[in-house]
Protein backbone atom coordinates (compact mmCIF):
# COMPACT_ATOMS: atom_id res chain seq x y z
CA UNK A 1 0.00 0.00 0.00
CA UNK A 2 1.73 3.45 -0.80
CA UNK A 3 1.22 5.40 2.41
CA UNK A 4 1.48 2.43 4.79
CA UNK A 5 4.94 3.69 5.64
CA UNK A 6 3.32 7.17 6.78
CA UNK A 7 0.99 5.12 8.52
CA UNK A 8 3.10 3.38 10.75
CA UNK A 9 5.42 6.58 11.20
CA UNK A 10 3.16 8.53 12.61
CA UNK A 11 2.84 6.07 15.84
CA UNK A 12 6.37 4.73 16.93
CA UNK A 13 6.63 5.88 20.47
CA UNK A 14 6.35 3.24 23.34
CA UNK A 15 2.74 1.63 23.10
CA UNK A 16 3.17 0.85 26.82
CA UNK A 17 1.24 4.69 27.62
CA UNK A 18 -1.52 3.52 25.30
CA UNK A 19 -2.35 0.68 28.82
CA UNK A 20 -2.01 2.86 31.68
CA UNK A 21 -4.77 3.46 33.77
CA UNK A 22 -6.67 6.73 33.11
CA UNK A 23 -8.46 9.10 34.96
CA UNK A 24 -12.00 9.01 36.39
CA UNK A 25 -14.25 10.48 34.12
CA UNK A 26 -17.28 12.95 35.72
CA UNK A 27 -19.64 10.15 33.69
CA UNK A 28 -19.34 6.80 33.22
CA UNK A 29 -19.70 5.82 29.30
CA UNK A 30 -20.95 3.03 28.21
CA UNK A 31 -19.63 1.68 24.56
CA UNK A 32 -22.29 -0.71 22.05
CA UNK A 33 -19.50 -3.44 20.25
CA UNK A 34 -20.80 -5.06 17.50
CA UNK A 35 -19.20 -8.44 16.88
CA UNK A 36 -19.49 -12.20 15.50
CA UNK A 37 -19.84 -14.95 17.27
CA UNK A 38 -21.23 -18.76 16.78
CA UNK A 39 -20.16 -20.28 19.70
CA UNK A 40 -20.60 -20.45 23.27
CA UNK A 41 -16.66 -20.22 23.59
CA UNK A 42 -16.44 -17.30 21.57
CA UNK A 43 -19.24 -14.80 22.92
CA UNK A 44 -17.27 -15.85 26.39
CA UNK A 45 -13.86 -15.30 25.15
CA UNK A 46 -15.34 -11.65 23.79
CA UNK A 47 -17.33 -10.64 27.08
CA UNK A 48 -13.68 -11.61 28.74
CA UNK A 49 -12.06 -8.88 26.93
CA UNK A 50 -14.72 -6.12 27.15
CA UNK A 51 -14.12 -6.86 30.68
CA UNK A 52 -10.72 -5.84 30.67
CA UNK A 53 -11.21 -2.40 29.21
CA UNK A 54 -13.58 -1.54 32.27
CA UNK A 55 -10.43 -3.12 34.44
CA UNK A 56 -8.24 -0.70 32.92
CA UNK A 57 -11.25 1.88 32.52
CA UNK A 58 -13.55 2.09 35.20
CA UNK A 59 -15.23 4.42 33.76
CA UNK A 60 -15.49 2.85 30.35
CA UNK A 61 -18.59 -0.42 30.37
CA UNK A 62 -18.44 -2.13 26.79
CA UNK A 63 -21.69 -3.36 26.09
CA UNK A 64 -21.09 -6.60 23.56
CA UNK A 65 -23.45 -7.31 20.56
CA UNK A 66 -23.16 -10.17 18.80
CA UNK A 67 -24.50 -12.28 15.42
CA UNK A 68 -23.36 -15.21 13.75
CA UNK A 69 -20.78 -14.84 11.30
CA UNK A 70 -23.26 -15.04 8.18
CA UNK A 71 -25.88 -12.61 10.21
CA UNK A 72 -23.18 -9.95 10.88
CA UNK A 73 -22.43 -9.46 6.89
CA UNK A 74 -26.45 -8.93 6.50
CA UNK A 75 -27.01 -7.28 9.16
CA UNK A 76 -24.35 -4.41 8.75
CA UNK A 77 -25.57 -2.78 5.80
CA UNK A 78 -29.26 -2.31 8.03
CA UNK A 79 -27.32 -0.94 11.04
CA UNK A 80 -25.84 1.86 8.73
CA UNK A 81 -28.62 2.76 6.59
CA UNK A 82 -30.78 3.25 10.14
CA UNK A 83 -28.02 5.05 11.95
CA UNK A 84 -27.67 2.35 14.46
CA UNK A 85 -24.45 1.14 14.05
CA UNK A 86 -22.42 0.49 17.54
CA UNK A 87 -19.44 2.89 18.74
CA UNK A 88 -17.00 -0.22 18.08
CA UNK A 89 -17.52 -2.01 14.93
CA UNK A 90 -15.55 -5.56 13.98
CA UNK A 91 -14.44 -5.55 10.65
CA UNK A 92 -12.76 -8.13 8.53
CA UNK A 93 -9.79 -7.26 6.16
CA UNK A 94 -11.40 -8.67 2.94
CA UNK A 95 -14.38 -6.86 3.85
CA UNK A 96 -13.33 -3.30 4.84
CA UNK A 97 -13.09 -1.81 1.65
CA UNK A 98 -16.77 -1.98 1.52
CA UNK A 99 -17.19 -0.15 4.74
CA UNK A 100 -14.00 2.53 4.85
CA UNK A 101 -16.96 5.37 4.67
CA UNK A 102 -18.29 4.17 8.57
CA UNK A 103 -15.05 4.25 10.05
CA UNK A 104 -13.23 7.14 11.71
CA UNK A 105 -9.46 7.29 10.51
CA UNK A 106 -7.17 6.14 13.26
CA UNK A 107 -3.52 7.14 12.23
CA UNK A 108 -4.42 10.77 14.22
CA UNK A 109 -5.41 9.05 17.38
CA UNK A 110 -2.35 6.19 17.04
CA UNK A 111 -0.44 9.39 16.62
CA UNK A 112 -1.30 11.16 19.81
CA UNK A 113 -1.77 8.54 22.13
CA UNK A 114 2.16 7.03 21.24
CA UNK A 115 1.30 3.27 19.93
CA UNK A 116 3.58 1.45 18.17
CA UNK A 117 1.58 -0.01 15.46
CA UNK A 118 5.05 -1.63 14.34
CA UNK A 119 3.88 -4.36 17.23
CA UNK A 120 1.78 -5.55 14.70
CA UNK A 121 2.21 -8.07 12.06
CA UNK A 122 2.21 -5.57 8.91
CA UNK A 123 0.50 -7.52 6.60
CA UNK A 124 -2.64 -6.71 8.76
CA UNK A 125 -1.68 -3.59 9.39
CA UNK A 126 -1.96 -2.96 5.33
CA UNK A 127 -5.14 -5.52 5.88
CA UNK A 128 -7.19 -2.81 8.34
CA UNK A 129 -6.34 0.08 5.58
CA UNK A 130 -7.35 1.37 2.63
CA UNK A 131 -6.49 4.08 0.44
CA UNK A 132 -3.92 5.18 2.71
CA UNK A 133 -5.77 5.60 5.61
CA UNK A 134 -5.78 2.77 8.97
CA UNK A 135 -9.10 2.13 10.05
CA UNK A 136 -9.44 -0.45 12.73
CA UNK A 137 -6.75 -1.84 15.02
CA UNK A 138 -6.12 -5.79 14.40
CA UNK A 139 -6.52 -8.68 16.73
CA UNK A 140 -5.78 -11.43 14.30
CA UNK A 141 -4.79 -13.08 11.17
CA UNK A 142 -3.67 -16.29 9.80
CA UNK A 143 -3.71 -18.16 6.44
CA UNK A 144 -6.14 -20.97 5.14
CA UNK A 145 -4.80 -24.86 6.23
CA UNK A 146 -5.78 -27.90 6.45
CA UNK A 147 -7.32 -29.42 9.85
CA UNK A 148 -7.12 -33.12 10.28
CA UNK A 149 -8.56 -35.55 12.62
CA UNK A 150 -5.00 -37.32 13.78
CA UNK A 151 -6.79 -40.24 15.14
CA UNK A 152 -7.91 -41.01 11.61
CA UNK A 153 -5.03 -41.09 9.75
CA UNK A 154 -2.89 -43.17 12.04
CA UNK A 155 -6.50 -45.76 12.62
CA UNK A 156 -6.14 -46.40 8.73
CA UNK A 157 -2.13 -45.59 8.57
CA UNK A 158 -2.71 -43.02 6.24
CA UNK A 159 0.93 -40.98 5.71
CA UNK A 160 0.13 -37.48 8.31
CA UNK A 161 0.39 -34.48 5.62
CA UNK A 162 3.38 -31.72 6.22
CA UNK A 163 4.96 -28.98 4.24
CA UNK A 164 5.46 -29.57 0.49
CA UNK A 165 2.69 -32.17 0.02
CA UNK A 166 1.36 -32.49 -3.17
CA UNK A 167 -2.46 -32.28 -4.49
CA UNK A 168 -2.24 -36.15 -5.54
CA UNK A 169 -0.88 -36.90 -2.15
CA UNK A 170 -4.47 -35.10 -0.45
CA UNK A 171 -6.64 -36.88 -2.79
CA UNK A 172 -5.31 -40.22 -2.26
CA UNK A 173 -5.48 -39.44 1.43
CA UNK A 174 -8.76 -38.64 1.16
CA UNK A 175 -10.03 -41.80 -1.10
CA UNK A 176 -8.20 -43.85 1.60
CA UNK A 177 -10.00 -41.48 4.65
CA UNK A 178 -13.62 -42.33 3.07
CA UNK A 179 -14.92 -45.27 4.72
CA UNK A 180 -16.78 -46.76 7.89
CA UNK A 181 -19.38 -44.37 6.96
CA UNK A 182 -16.85 -40.73 7.03
CA UNK A 183 -15.59 -39.32 4.39
CA UNK A 184 -11.74 -38.34 3.94
CA UNK A 185 -12.18 -34.14 3.21
CA UNK A 186 -15.34 -31.82 3.64
CA UNK A 187 -15.71 -29.41 0.33
CA UNK A 188 -17.18 -25.64 1.27
CA UNK A 189 -19.10 -23.58 -0.98
CA UNK A 190 -16.64 -20.59 0.02
CA UNK A 191 -13.37 -19.62 0.65
CA UNK A 192 -11.15 -22.41 0.74
CA UNK A 193 -11.21 -23.52 -2.97
CA UNK A 194 -9.24 -20.40 -3.58
CA UNK A 195 -5.72 -21.79 -2.26
CA UNK A 196 -6.49 -24.53 -4.59
CA UNK A 197 -6.67 -21.49 -7.63
CA UNK A 198 -4.03 -20.19 -6.85
CA UNK A 199 -1.63 -22.81 -5.98
CA UNK A 200 -3.01 -24.51 -9.67
CA UNK A 201 -1.26 -20.66 -11.04
CA UNK A 202 -5.07 -19.14 -11.40
CA UNK A 203 -6.51 -16.34 -10.06
CA UNK A 204 -9.94 -15.27 -8.50
CA UNK A 205 -9.32 -11.74 -9.63
CA UNK A 206 -8.11 -10.01 -13.01
CA UNK A 207 -4.95 -7.62 -12.75
CA UNK A 208 -7.62 -4.84 -12.34
CA UNK A 209 -8.89 -6.66 -9.13
CA UNK A 210 -12.18 -7.57 -11.16
CA UNK A 211 -13.87 -10.79 -10.66
CA UNK A 212 -12.77 -13.56 -12.70
CA UNK A 213 -14.75 -16.04 -12.28
CA UNK A 214 -15.44 -16.85 -15.79
CA UNK A 215 -11.33 -17.39 -16.39
CA UNK A 216 -10.93 -21.33 -18.17
CA UNK A 217 -8.29 -22.54 -16.01
CA UNK A 218 -10.07 -21.15 -12.88
CA UNK A 219 -13.40 -23.08 -13.53
CA UNK A 220 -11.19 -26.30 -14.20
CA UNK A 221 -9.26 -26.10 -10.67
CA UNK A 222 -13.12 -24.97 -9.04
CA UNK A 223 -14.90 -27.96 -11.53
CA UNK A 224 -11.81 -30.44 -9.45
CA UNK A 225 -12.91 -28.94 -6.66
CA UNK A 226 -16.53 -29.94 -7.27
CA UNK A 227 -15.86 -33.31 -8.02
CA UNK A 228 -14.35 -34.37 -4.94
CA UNK A 229 -18.07 -34.58 -4.47
CA UNK A 230 -19.69 -35.48 -7.01
CA UNK A 231 -16.73 -37.95 -8.89
CA UNK A 232 -14.46 -38.87 -6.20
CA UNK A 233 -17.16 -38.76 -3.30
CA UNK A 234 -14.48 -38.23 -0.80
CA UNK A 235 -16.57 -35.32 0.54
CA UNK A 236 -20.57 -34.84 1.83
CA UNK A 237 -22.60 -32.90 -0.47
CA UNK A 238 -23.72 -29.56 1.48
CA UNK A 239 -26.87 -28.64 0.31
CA UNK A 240 -27.75 -24.92 0.56
CA UNK A 241 -29.48 -23.35 3.83
CA UNK A 242 -29.31 -20.45 6.51
CA UNK A 243 -26.07 -22.04 7.79
CA UNK A 244 -22.67 -21.31 6.17
CA UNK A 245 -21.37 -24.13 4.62
CA UNK A 246 -18.03 -24.27 6.71
CA UNK A 247 -19.62 -24.10 9.81
CA UNK A 248 -21.63 -27.16 8.51
CA UNK A 249 -18.49 -28.97 7.35
CA UNK A 250 -16.85 -27.54 10.76
CA UNK A 251 -19.26 -29.42 12.69
CA UNK A 252 -18.97 -32.35 10.43
CA UNK A 253 -15.43 -32.04 11.33
CA UNK A 254 -15.77 -31.86 14.88
CA UNK A 255 -17.56 -34.92 15.02
CA UNK A 256 -15.66 -37.07 13.53
CA UNK A 257 -17.29 -37.56 10.01
CA UNK A 258 -14.76 -35.80 7.96
CA UNK A 259 -11.22 -36.28 8.56
CA UNK A 260 -9.76 -33.13 7.04
CA UNK A 261 -10.77 -29.80 5.80
CA UNK A 262 -9.47 -26.44 5.43
CA UNK A 263 -10.19 -23.38 8.14
CA UNK A 264 -7.98 -20.72 9.60
CA UNK A 265 -5.87 -20.74 12.82
CA UNK A 266 -8.94 -18.09 14.92
CA UNK A 267 -11.19 -21.42 14.78
CA UNK A 268 -8.71 -23.55 17.25
CA UNK A 269 -11.19 -21.95 19.88
CA UNK A 270 -14.49 -24.10 19.06
CA UNK A 271 -12.30 -27.25 18.04
CA UNK A 272 -10.29 -27.44 21.54
CA UNK A 273 -13.60 -27.55 23.07
CA UNK A 274 -15.31 -29.83 21.05
CA UNK A 275 -13.15 -32.62 19.95
CA UNK A 276 -12.43 -35.92 21.22
CA UNK A 277 -9.42 -36.67 18.93
CA UNK A 278 -5.96 -35.71 18.18
CA UNK A 279 -5.95 -32.72 15.92
CA UNK A 280 -3.35 -31.62 13.49
CA UNK A 281 -2.63 -28.69 10.81
CA UNK A 282 -0.93 -28.90 7.24
CA UNK A 283 -0.32 -26.18 5.16
CA UNK A 284 -2.42 -26.32 1.23
CA UNK A 285 -1.04 -29.04 -0.74
CA UNK A 286 0.65 -27.66 -3.63
CA UNK A 287 -0.08 -27.73 -7.00
CA UNK A 288 2.03 -26.67 -10.35
CA UNK A 289 2.23 -23.43 -8.62
CA UNK A 290 3.32 -24.68 -5.11
CA UNK A 291 1.21 -24.65 -2.26
CA UNK A 292 -0.27 -20.92 -2.07
CA UNK A 293 -2.62 -19.94 0.56
CA UNK A 294 -4.89 -16.84 1.01
CA UNK A 295 -4.20 -14.90 4.52
CA UNK A 296 -6.60 -12.50 6.45
CA UNK A 297 -7.51 -11.21 9.13
CA UNK A 298 -10.08 -9.05 11.78
CA UNK A 299 -9.92 -5.69 13.94
CA UNK A 300 -12.18 -3.23 15.60
CA UNK A 301 -12.68 0.04 14.41
CA UNK A 302 -14.60 3.21 15.62
CA UNK A 303 -18.13 3.88 14.15
CA UNK A 304 -17.70 8.14 12.90
CA UNK A 305 -21.46 8.01 13.93
CA UNK A 306 -20.47 7.47 17.50
CA UNK A 307 -20.00 10.05 20.42
CA UNK A 308 -17.65 8.39 22.68
CA UNK A 309 -14.81 8.61 19.71
CA UNK A 310 -12.24 9.23 22.86
CA UNK A 311 -13.58 6.15 24.50
CA UNK A 312 -14.24 4.11 21.86
CA UNK A 313 -10.57 4.50 20.54
CA UNK A 314 -9.04 3.82 24.64
CA UNK A 315 -11.13 0.65 24.51
CA UNK A 316 -10.04 -0.93 21.24
CA UNK A 317 -6.33 -0.09 22.40
CA UNK A 318 -7.29 -2.85 25.65
CA UNK A 319 -9.33 -5.37 23.05
CA UNK A 320 -5.91 -5.65 20.80
CA UNK A 321 -3.49 -4.54 23.27
CA UNK A 322 -0.83 -6.82 24.73
CA UNK A 323 -3.05 -8.90 27.19
CA UNK A 324 -5.93 -9.31 25.32
CA UNK A 325 -3.85 -10.97 22.51
CA UNK A 326 -2.10 -13.38 24.94
CA UNK A 327 -5.98 -14.51 26.25
CA UNK A 328 -7.35 -15.20 22.68
CA UNK A 329 -4.52 -17.07 21.49
CA UNK A 330 -4.07 -18.97 24.55
CA UNK A 331 -7.38 -20.00 24.37
CA UNK A 332 -7.46 -20.12 19.80
CA UNK A 333 -9.78 -17.39 19.20
CA UNK A 334 -6.70 -15.77 17.57
CA UNK A 335 -3.22 -16.09 16.00
CA UNK A 336 -2.49 -12.69 17.51
CA UNK A 337 -1.83 -9.80 14.87
CA UNK A 338 0.90 -8.48 17.59
CA UNK A 339 4.04 -10.47 16.88
CA UNK A 340 5.10 -10.89 20.41
CA UNK A 341 2.03 -12.67 21.36
CA UNK A 342 1.99 -15.05 18.78
CA UNK A 343 3.66 -17.48 20.72
CA UNK A 344 0.85 -18.28 23.09
CA UNK A 345 -1.31 -19.37 20.17
CA UNK A 346 1.73 -21.98 19.42
CA UNK A 347 2.30 -22.87 23.17
CA UNK A 348 -1.09 -23.00 24.74
CA UNK A 349 -3.83 -23.19 22.03
CA UNK A 350 -2.01 -25.67 19.46
CA UNK A 351 -0.09 -27.50 22.21
CA UNK A 352 -0.66 -30.88 21.04
CA UNK A 353 -1.61 -30.10 17.68
CA UNK A 354 0.36 -31.50 15.65
CA UNK A 355 2.19 -30.37 12.85
CA UNK A 356 0.77 -26.58 13.85
CA UNK A 357 4.02 -24.71 13.86
CA UNK A 358 5.25 -26.03 10.66
CA UNK A 359 2.23 -25.74 9.45
CA UNK A 360 1.74 -22.26 9.85
CA UNK A 361 4.75 -21.16 9.37
CA UNK A 362 5.74 -22.52 5.81
CA UNK A 363 1.85 -20.87 4.89
CA UNK A 364 2.60 -17.55 5.99
CA UNK A 365 5.74 -17.76 3.58
CA UNK A 366 3.77 -18.94 0.36
CA UNK A 367 0.87 -16.69 1.39
CA UNK A 368 -0.95 -13.71 -0.18
CA UNK A 369 -3.07 -11.13 1.22
CA UNK A 370 -6.79 -12.06 0.24
CA UNK A 371 -7.97 -9.44 -2.15
CA UNK A 372 -11.40 -8.70 -2.88
CA UNK A 373 -13.66 -6.97 -4.98
CA UNK A 374 -16.18 -3.94 -3.58
CA UNK A 375 -18.88 -6.02 -3.60
CA UNK A 376 -17.14 -9.38 -1.99
CA UNK A 377 -20.13 -10.20 0.38
CA UNK A 378 -22.99 -9.98 -2.55
CA UNK A 379 -20.21 -12.41 -4.52
CA UNK A 380 -20.25 -15.14 -1.00
CA UNK A 381 -23.42 -15.02 -0.51
CA UNK A 382 -24.02 -15.99 -4.41
CA UNK A 383 -21.66 -18.60 -4.01
CA UNK A 384 -23.59 -20.15 -0.70
CA UNK A 385 -26.87 -20.12 -2.62
CA UNK A 386 -25.47 -21.44 -6.17
CA UNK A 387 -22.64 -24.29 -5.38
CA UNK A 388 -24.78 -26.52 -4.17
CA UNK A 389 -26.20 -27.16 -7.30
CA UNK A 390 -22.90 -27.96 -8.41
CA UNK A 391 -22.17 -30.35 -5.15
CA UNK A 392 -25.82 -31.70 -5.75
CA UNK A 393 -24.88 -32.82 -9.28
CA UNK A 394 -27.20 -30.48 -11.43
CA UNK A 395 -24.93 -28.11 -12.96
CA UNK A 396 -21.37 -27.96 -13.85
CA UNK A 397 -18.65 -26.17 -11.77
CA UNK A 398 -18.44 -23.59 -14.42
CA UNK A 399 -22.32 -23.38 -14.97
CA UNK A 400 -21.93 -22.48 -11.39
CA UNK A 401 -19.40 -19.35 -11.47
CA UNK A 402 -20.74 -17.82 -14.79
CA UNK A 403 -24.07 -17.50 -12.76
CA UNK A 404 -22.34 -16.06 -9.77
CA UNK A 405 -19.89 -13.72 -12.59
CA UNK A 406 -23.25 -12.64 -14.10
CA UNK A 407 -25.23 -11.79 -11.17
CA UNK A 408 -22.61 -10.32 -8.87
CA UNK A 409 -21.75 -7.75 -12.55
CA UNK A 410 -25.23 -6.56 -12.25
Amino acid sequence: MKTLTAILGLAVAAGAASLSVTPAQAEPVTLTWQMWASTDAEVAAWKHVAEMVTAKHPDIKVELRTAPWRDYWTKLPTFVASNQLADIVSIQSLRLPNFTTIFEPLAEYASKSGLDLGQFDRSIIEGMSADGQLYALPYDFGPFMLFYNQDLFEKYQVPLPKPGWTQAEFLAAAKALTRDGNYGFGATSVDYWLPFVLSDGANYLTADGELNFTDPALQQVFQSWVELVTKDKVAPVIAASGQPSNEIIGGRFASGNVAMYFDGPWSLINKRKSVTFHIGLAPVPAGKSGSVTLTAGSGFGIAKTSQHKQEAWEAIQILTGPEAEQYLASEGRAFAARTEQQKYWYDVAASGVAGAREAISFALQNAKPYRTTANWNTVAELLEQYVPLAFGGSQTGPQVLDTVQSLASE
